[in-house]
């Protein structure tokens, strides 16, 4: 069994900053893709950002020098700094994480999810 276990969130004021944080644990054996993604209410679920085993970056336009994404392969956990943070980025914000358990078996998991609300 694998467990992905997200924190952080919040309320916010616009031009704010937040960090979220999404530690993977259990029966894994490698860890690849990791990543954000959104889904604010009425609206489908939307890519933030991803990274790579290897540090590669990938973020939305709308996120773009406003996010960053990063990661600790030791601590097989990845984060998720927000800041400038705007109306518009209210949503419930989910990690994913592409692994290899113990057996050798991709699997694709998903965060239990955290509600960011930026407003004043």
């Amino acid at each position: 069994q694998v467990q992905l276990v997200q924190s952080g969130g919040g309320l916010v004021q616009p031009g704010g900053s937040l960090r979220l944080s999404c530690a993977a644990s259990g029966r894994i054996f490698s860890i690849n893709a990791m990543g954000w993604y959104r889904q604010a209410p009425g609206k489908e679920r939307e890519l933030v950002a991803t990274i790579s085993s290897g540090g590669t970056t990938n973020y939305a336009d709308s996120v773009k020098g406003r996010f960053t994404i990063s990661r600790d392969n030791a601590k097989n956990t990845v984060y998720l700094q927000m800041n400038s943070l705007k109306p518009e980025d209210t949503a419930v914000y989910y990690c994913n994480v592409g692994l290899l358990n113990t057996w050798k078996i991709y699997y694709d998991y998903w965060g239990q999810g955290t509600q960011v609300t930026v407003s004043s």
